[in-house]
């Protein structure tokens, strides 16, 4: 455990991409087998569920420190981060015990999925006494999920395949899909020759970069693709041997989910991975994306919302055909059997994305205006000689999305970051004008300079009118413009309103909050893309 922590906190301590990629190389290198997969799991998204609930860790941990619950609150609200806030707060271990490493914590948290509470507390304090506090932080983390510390998967496959002696690409295929760090083991996963083919294995995703610059800075528009951004769950559907799976770009498989992409198992030929957009689709063009999230995280896909909330694969690339690895054939020849394949499979549920026709940038610029219209965020470019590659590259794909809705909206509520922002106000609520009260309608934390974030923070310190645990009410005078991408109706927000990815993208400070917009100009902004 102390090796993991130790890595845990070098990777906390700097920003710098390649001391990052070199701690984690050198734990790699150095950590027994047994522990390495675990670590992989965790970066990779794949610890076992949690067997504890946060309330508990509250409650056990009063009792373990005697101290009353209000200074408990006082200071998680203070330190943000309860993980690092109980480890601040309990005794120094004196403990004298062997350390255990984290294949053996791991491997005792599982055993404890059917533990009664009491056996699960009394598990948990004598963890808290065996650890340094350090140890308890990291370890607290990892029981509630939380472990971010700016590391991509990206980072972590770099530094394996360096540690490993391996390409990449082939570290990137063999950790995904579905593994579990409980019977595979490091050697098996990283090193077997077989290991990349397991039968329902996606490849690693292919991500695009925000255009940069200006369309004539891409060179000639004749050697480009554009095609429409779609907004739904980027997936990979893979048949082979006459099973079919369908992968999120989360590494999730969601094959159960979508049930209408089922009969493609028998229409497309074995060794096919396309890969695509799942979308929910009627009257020949997308539904809002929020219609698509009321399928997310259902155990069951009943025949209402199969009804009211009908998918389709938006198919924009093909990765593999007759089982043959096509990611280092060209965009262009890629594209070409892919129209093919889905006019063979010839079902409405696979949609071919449509290339947007076009001799110069100019003809682009002019279509994108209508991106919105199209139920679109824009377009992805795609060089035509373009290989598939791994992850997120500059270079050969781009996307340009369309400038984001704006209103200008009132501060209201403020909550403390996390991480290295646990000591700033930085979570804000907004609200607009419907007569005379404020109708919260958005939650944002990004968009703001570190001075305009400190200015604000003071600001709420001084205008603070009420607090609710974490959470403080504040004096309505700051207004704020506030972007997103799409508007949809909502019956779960006051203000029948939900925006999707809201973000600040000025300060307003040349505006008094009683001109600030009002809930009729979101529902006018609603309106015109019903």
């Amino acid at each position: 455990m102390k090796q993991f922590t130790d890595l845990f906190l070098k990777l906390d301590r700097t920003n710098k991409t390649n001391e990052k990629v070199e701690a984690l190389r050198s734990y790699f290198l150095a950590a027994p087998d047994e522990d390495k997969i675990w670590a992989l799991a965790v970066f990779t998204g794949r610890r076992p569920p949690s067997v504890f609930k946060r309330a508990q860790l509250h409650e056990w941990a009063l009792e373990l420190t005697g101290i009353p619950d209000w200074l408990f609150r006082e200071s998680y609200a203070s330190v943000g981060d309860m993980a690092e806030t109980i480890s601040l707060m309990l005794p120094t271990s004196a403990s004298t015990e062997d350390e255990r490493s984290l294949d053996e914590w791991f491997r005792s948290l599982v055993k404890l999925s059917g533990a009664s509470d009491e056996e699960k507390k009394t598990f948990l304090t004598n963890a808290w006494r065996q650890l340094s506090q350090y140890e308890v932080f990291v370890f607290n983390k990892m029981l509630m999920g939380g472990l971010r510390i700016g590391v991509s998967q990206t980072l972590v496959i770099r530094a394996v395949g360096e540690a490993v002696g391996q390409d990449p690409a082939v570290i990137s295929h063999r950790v995904m899909g579905k593994w579990d760090p409980l019977i595979v083991t490091f050697n098996d996963l990283i090193h077997s020759q077989n290991s990349a083919d397991e039968l329902s294995k996606p490849y690693p995703f292919y991500l695009a970069y925000a255009i940069e610059g200006t369309l004539e800075d891409l060179g000639e528009a004749n050697d480009w693709f554009a095609e429409w951004k779609w907004d739904g769950i980027r997936s990979q559907l893979i048949v082979r041997k006459s099973q079919l799976f369908i992968w999120s770009r989360g590494e999730e498989l969601v094959t159960d989910k979508f049930p209408e992409l089922h009969a493609l198992k028998t229409r497309l030929d074995d060794g096919t991975v396309i890969d695509g957009e799942i979308l929910c689709f009627s009257d020949d063009r997308p539904m809002p994306f929020n219609v698509l999230q009321t399928r997310i995280g259902r155990k069951n896909v009943t025949k209402k919302i199969l009804s009211e909330a009908p998918v389709v694969l938006m198919a924009y690339d093909v990765l593999e055909y007759g089982g043959k690895d096509l990611r280092t054939e060209t965009q262009e020849k890629r594209r070409a059997l892919l129209e093919e394949i889905v006019r063979k499979a010839g079902l409405p549920m696979l949609r071919l994305s449509p290339l947007v026709n076009h001799t110069s940038w100019d003809d682009l610029r002019a279509e994108h205006k209508h991106s919105r219209e199209k139920g679109a965020e824009g377009f992805m470019i795609k060089r035509k000689q373009a290989t598939y590659q791994v992850g997120r590259k500059k270079g050969d794909w781009w996307k340009w999305k369309v400038d984001p809705l704006s209103v200008d909206a009132v501060l209201v509520y403020a909550q403390k970051g996390s991480g290295k922002r646990s000591e700033l106000f930085t979570d804000y609520t907004f609200a607009v004008w419907d007569n005379d009260k404020l109708i919260p309608f958005a939650k944002a934390y990004g968009g703001l300079t570190n001075e305009e974030i400190k200015e604000v923070d003071r600001f709420i310190r001084q205008n603070t009118l009420e607090k609710f645990g974490p959470v403080r009410t504040v004096k309505p005078e700051l207004v704020f413009e506030i972007g997103f991408e799409w508007i949809n109706k909502s019956t779960r927000h006051k203000s029948g309103i939900a925006v999707r990815f809201p973000r600040m993208l000025r300060f307003r400070k040349d505006k008094p909050a009683s001109e600030a917009d009002t809930l009729d100009n979101l529902r006018s902004i609603l309106d015109a893309f019903e």
